[in-house]
């Protein structure tokens, strides 16, 4: 049974706990803040996205990769998975009662601020978790920024359609193949322009290939 980032960190002791939710204006020891464990949870978020994306896009070019990780990783993704997940009510419960430190409620204003906290959690996690259970956890909790950076990323068969109607053409869509259980199968589509195949693409779904074959058509039309 999978574990949830939230469920993970909360299973932390208290110390670290505390350390990943302090900015270093609350702290006597700037390495005793978020900072060391965000620089490491930034390494960890990246590595694990991008290997989500690499598994599930074979046929997708390292720069649709690259375009989707950065999307997926960014800082505004970031803050928003830190609200999602309750981190930034976590982070004010952390502010201390005495002190000049920067008030939670203005750090929690900061786009920055909510970001490195949740690449903190992050990587108090690895560090009292591991890397395959942390991954797997964090791929979950950035999953509605995965999905979005693929949707958006993933138009190719609207550009290729809109390119095409410029000069009266249509685009069909052939399955070629599938192969693979029924659990995880896999199936080959050609995006075919009167009669000619300009592109062929694969994935998990069809709707994945077609894409797939889609972009290789606008590659060929566009070289």
């Amino acid at each position: 049974m999978s574990s949830s980032l939230l469920d993970l960190f909360n299973g932390l002791p208290e110390e670290v706990r505390s350390r990943a939710l302090s900015h270093s204006s609350w702290v006597s020891n700037r390495s005793d803040s978020y900072g060391r464990l965000a620089f490491l949870g930034d390494s960890v978020l990246g590595l694990a996205v991008a290997r989500e994306f690499f598994d599930r896009h074979p046929d997708t070019d390292i720069g649709d990769l690259t375009k989707m990780r950065n999307q997926a990783v960014s800082g505004r993704a970031c803050a928003e998975v830190a609200v999602e997940l309750g981190l930034d009510r976590m982070m004010a419960s952390e502010e201390p009662t005495e002190g000049s430190g920067i008030e939670a409620e203005k750090l929690l204003q900061s786009e920055r601020a909510l970001a490195s906290v949740c690449e903190a959690v992050i990587g108090a996690c690895l560090v009292e978790r591991g890397f395959e259970v942390t991954a797997k956890a964090t791929v979950e909790a950035f999953s509605t920024q995965i999905e979005s950076a693929i949707d958006q990323r993933i138009d190719s068969k609207t550009d290729l359609q809109e390119l095409l109607a410029r000069s009266g053409r249509k685009v069909v869509y052939v399955l070629t193949e599938e192969t693979g259980p029924a659990h995880d199968p896999r199936f080959s589509v050609e995006a075919t322009v009167d009669g000619e195949t300009l592109g062929v693409g694969e994935g998990g779904s069809k709707k994945e290939a077609e894409q797939a074959a889609a972009e290789r058509a606008l590659e060929a039309l566009q070289a």
